[in-house]
């Protein structure tokens, strides 16, 4: 479907000359003589418009742009929330934003690093962290690796990985990446591990260990997460923590007291720096004391000289990422731990409860709620008993025509026609009421006009598109 935005190279294409500039006074080289023949394009049909009309353009755009600072955000599984501008301005300044990793004189940044390593530490009650992974994905990865090669240097042999159905979609991708098979444990009707399940999976003797989100994509907090993790301990597995919603663990409880061995937590979503796009991210990992030796090289150590950046002993995993992983987004967390501190960190994972729960005891009034019990940060509604046949698809694609943002969609697929909603501690109540009142307006309209939700959006510059065309055909040229 075609939209109905005008493209700049649309734009005076055929009107004459507008440009004002005068032309350079010096010779230019020839690029025929300096770029092979093969890498030069033809002529292309750059407008010839006025500056005006090129600046009104863009800003045009850019009012059409969602984002958080235009409005809530409620995307569940990926705590888009608002990134203060402080942080922005702390990771631009010089000494941060125009240096190069091998300088001498990086000491500064280096004991940053050092500084936000121990912090997260704190936070999660893990003994080392490594910052180099630059998503969480990439954490998982990473973490997993570090499992393998311990067991690979104790002389075990380790195949497979334990999976609830209930973890992010990335947990089963990051295992069978590092060479693990995957045994998946179907949720119970708590939305939590069957603990006998459990048992069963880990008899084989093979198995490495369990990966957990938790709270899990149901925005549910596992009540015998201690039980599951002795479990696996006593079975000889590790157990590695999902970190990716650590919001509303902030402060409360940690992973380590859990009992868990490895975690990933995720910079771009519980320490306020921005995501989304394609990144950038940081997904730094921290293990128990066990694992350290294998974490990726090289580390930052703290001796009677300074820090030091100390090589392995030989049992590392190896680096996985250029020099420490991407620097401004731990620069942005960084900012962002030491203006909160710990009570406002614990003001975190306080409000982003409440604010989840405020949402789903007000929601589940007319939304068909699959478990009910108290979330923690999310919480997932569907469309089941909904009027006139009206589908997930209908009410996120109406929603858009009240200028709010859809929330997470068909995720997790364990529920059928799931709507994950995640309103983040940064949102007020007022902006929570509102977001209620439209839903209870799509909630009347599905059962009085069905077919504004069946033809929605309406009020976009593109309409519905075909998804199945869309999947299987994409055009990802013009």
């Amino acid at each position: 479907m075609k939209s109905n935005i005008t493209l700049i190279f649309e734009k005076g294409i055929d009107e004459e000359l507008q440009n004002y500039i005068p032309e350079m006074d010096i010779e230019v080289a020839d690029l025929k003589e300096i770029i092979p023949q093969i890498l030069l394009r033809n002529d292309i049909p750059i407008p010839n418009v006025p500056e005006i009309v090129i600046v009104r353009h863009f800003v045009k755009l850019s009012h059409k742009n969602y984002g958080v600072d235009t409005g809530i955000y409620p995307l569940g599984s990926c705590t888009m929330k608002y990134n203060p501008k402080i942080n922005e301005s702390i990771e631009r300044l010089p000494g941060f934003s125009q240096i190069h990793p091998l300088q001498e004189e990086n000491q500064g940044s280096i004991k940053l690093l050092y500084n936000i390593s121990k912090f997260l530490g704190e936070i999660t009650g893990m003994d080392r962290f490594t910052l180099q992974p630059a998503a969480g994905a990439h954490g998982e990865l990473a973490g997993l690796l570090i499992m393998k090669k311990y067991f690979e240097h104790k002389g075990i042999k380790k195949e497979k990985i334990i999976v609830p159905d209930s973890a992010h979609g990335t947990n089963p991708a990051s295992a069978k990446m590092a060479g693990f098979s995957i045994i998946e444990l179907k949720s119970n009707e708590q939305g939590e591990v069957p603990l006998d399940h459990l048992e069963y999976a880990m008899q084989g003797g093979d198995v490495a260990g369990i990966m957990l989100t938790n709270p899990n994509t149901l925005g549910i907090f596992d009540r015998h997460i201690k039980e599951i993790t002795q479990i696996v301990h006593n079975n000889g597995g590790l157990c590695y923590y999902d970190g990716a919603n650590l919001n509303p663990m902030l402060g409360i409880c940690r992973p380590r007291d859990m009992g868990f061995d490895i975690v990933h937590l995720n910079l771009h979503k519980t320490f306020a720096t921005p995501h989304g796009g394609g990144g950038p991210g940081s997904g730094p990992i921290g293990v128990i004391n066990d694992l350290s030796p294998f974490l990726p090289e090289p580390c930052i150590i703290s001796t009677e000289n300074g820090l030091v950046c100390k090589e392995s002993t030989g049992k590392s995993i190896g680096r996985i990422k250029s020099f420490w992983g991407n620097f401004g987004v731990i620069v942005r967390a960084y900012a962002y731990i030491l203006a909160l501190g710990a009570e406002g960190l614990l003001r975190v994972g306080q409000i982003a409860v409440l604010n989840a729960n405020y949402l789903r005891v007000l929601l589940q009034k007319k939304y068909y709620l699959p478990f009910n019990r108290a979330c923690q940060h999310e919480f997932v509604i569907s469309d089941k008993n909904m009027a006139n046949n009206i589908t997930t698809e209908d009410i996120a694609k109406r929603i858009l025509d009240y200028g709010i943002y859809a929330p997470t969609i068909y995720f997790p697929l364990i529920i059928q026609g799931a709507l994950m909603i995640e309103p983040t501690e940064t949102e007020s109540k007022e902006s929570l009421d509102y977001f209620v009142e439209i839903m209870n307006k799509i909630y009347e309209e599905a059962k009085e006009n069905p077919h504004l939700l069946k033809n929605a959006p309406h009020n976009l510059p593109v309409k519905r598109l075909d998804a199945v065309i869309a999947a299987r055909k994409p055009v990802l040229h013009d």
